[in-house]
């Protein structure tokens, strides 16, 4: 049987976040804290971040091995490495904001990691995040940017006034 080549992750998997999705979430983002965006892709999300008024850490280095001092994350990882992201988001025990696909929360360790903690925050479905594609740091100009799941920003400790936010 021949082998099967698998294309490099990195190739598939560098979607960034456009400003929108973070604006969309702005008032629940303590701006008198520490937030650490960890997974750099272009470099936008701190820039855009911070052009909402938050403190923010966003530096090209390893999530799994930082040492910063931060107060809580706010951040859209590779959902390649949805288990280990959020298997060491709650080792690290710090508040967090995440985006990731709809069906993450239906995932057996994601239940045995958050069962009854997290909130959630849902864009409407005609507000669906629509990530830009990214091969080799530069736009794929054929990519639609229409985003063919949805999303929902999973929270943890981020004290929001109800357990499921609509976005509207």
């Amino acid at each position: 049987m021949p082998s099967l080549s698998v294309p490099s992750l990195s190739v598939h998997d560098d979607y960034m976040t456009p400003p929108y999705a973070w604006e969309n979430i702005a008032q629940f983002l303590p701006k008198d804290k520490i937030c650490y965006e960890p997974f750099y892709g272009d470099g936008k999300s701190g820039e855009i971040l911070r052009g909402l008024g938050l403190q923010v850490i966003h530096e090209d280095t390893d999530f799994f091995t930082n040492t910063y001092d931060f107060d809580y994350i706010c951040t859209n990882p590779p959902f390649s490495r949805s288990k280990e992201v959020f298997t060491k988001l709650k080792e690290m025990g710090k508040p967090f904001v995440v985006i990731s696909p709809c069906d993450k929360i239906s995932t057996q360790y994601f239940t045995d990691l958050f069962a009854g903690e997290i909130q959630l925050i849902t864009p409407s479905y005609q507000k669906r995040i629509n990530f830009e594609k990214l091969v080799d740091g530069k736009p794929v100009a054929q990519h639609r940017n229409k985003c063919p799941f949805g999303c929902f920003y999973y929270c943890w400790k981020m004290n929001l006034p109800t357990d499921l936010v609509w976005l509207t």
